[in-house]
């Protein structure tokens, strides 16, 4: 059997966060189901509007921006002795 105080001891913006997630699953579900044809012709578009986005929110694993690491004498930047 459920526990009943397992739904209350949620606080109220996790509880309200649920449910638009609910909605947003139920409009983009009908939204597919209904327009079937608008939203596999708008696939491309979205598509080309995903590539800058992932340019954008995804270069920051690439250390640009990072100048505050201190160099060593290991680091990539540093240019090693010939001998």
């Amino acid at each position: 059997m459920a526990d009943p105080t397992f739904f209350s001891s949620w606080s109220p913006r996790r509880r309200s966060r649920w449910v638009l997630y609910g909605f947003l699953l139920v409009a983009a579900f009908y939204l597919l189901l209904e327009h079937t044809a608008h939203t596999l012709g708008a696939l491309p578009f979205l598509v080309f509007l995903a590539c800058p986005l992932m340019h954008l929110f995804m270069h920051g694993g690439h250390g640009h921006g990072h100048h505050d690491a201190p160099e060593g004498p290991g680091s990539p930047s540093t240019p090693t002795p010939k001998s």
